[in-house]
């Protein structure tokens, strides 16, 4: 994150917890914190993570994108 009061780092993040709560949060009631706090683990790891297209990746998901960078060797190894 850059210095305090940098707008594109506040819009990054508004925009991170727009996604959160719209498909996570607002889904359903949560019965304990820990349940929920599952619930964002696991989307932030399997969908905003993997399958999230990335603009600094020519709009790739990080796993598209390991698979055409990994040379054939190194995919072996």
């Amino acid at each position: 994150m850059g210095r305090v009061g940098a707008a594109g780092d506040n819009a990054a993040m508004e925009s991170f917890f727009s996604l959160l709560q719209k498909n996570v949060l607002n889904r359903r009631r949560w019965a304990t914190r820990t349940e929920l706090r599952i619930a964002i683990v696991t989307w932030i790891e399997r969908t905003y993570h993997r399958r999230r297209r990335q603009a600094t990746l020519g709009r790739l998901t990080p796993v598209e994108y390991e698979l055409i960078m990994t040379t054939p060797a190194a995919q072996v190894a």
